[in-house]
């Protein structure tokens, strides 16, 4: 098994640790935090990175919902080495391309110029297992979010009958329960 490869027993433990550790716990809007597993320098990168992929809209983002910390958690508690380190390369990544392309710090960065550094990240295969941890714990993160269950998605505590294979168009959004 290579040092990437999840075995189940890991696997459990970040699934049990996303479940009993969701984004939403993890934020408390308005107040400052300071990172576990990143420099900070590295969490300011990463809440400008989240705001990009999950921007705020008619719903809370990415980076209102706390999604930042979430990550800083999930480096520093529960991601193998291999993936902590590629996370950590992802945002200095980022911020060295902002710098080279733009010659600002990626926090700093408008909006498009955000996404265009992120697109490039995502095209570039050295660059890729960052930027794809990133994504993936952003995604985890904001949807087991308060915001992202209750607010981006539906929530209904007692959503009644299972009905399969019913058309996107009949439900709107997609449902959190």
């Amino acid at each position: 098994m290579s040092s990437t490869t999840l075995n189940r027993r890991a696997a459990l433990g970040f699934a049990l640790g996303a479940l009993t550790v969701p984004g939403w716990s993890l934020a408390q809007t308005g107040q400052a935090w300071a990172p576990k597993a990143l420099t900070p320098a590295q969490a300011r990168t990463l809440e400008a990175f989240v705001d990009t992929l999950i921007p705020a809209t008619g719903t809370p983002g990415a980076k209102e919902a706390g999604v930042a910390r979430f990550i800083d958690k999930a480096v520093a508690d529960w991601c193998p080495p291999a993936q902590a380190v590629a996370i950590r390369n992802g945002l200095d990544r980022a911020e060295a391309d902002a710098r080279a392309v733009h010659g600002k710090a990626f926090a700093d960065l408008d909006a498009r110029q955000r996404r265009e550094v992120v697109a490039a990240m995502e095209q570039d295969p050295k660059a890729a297992a960052g930027y794809f941890s990133l994504k993936d714990l952003t995604v985890t993160g904001y949807f087991t979010s308060e915001p992202g269950a209750t607010l981006a998605l539906r929530y209904d505590p007692m959503p009644g009958a299972y009905r399969g294979c019913v058309p996107l168009r009949e439900i709107g959004r997609a449902w959190a329960t």
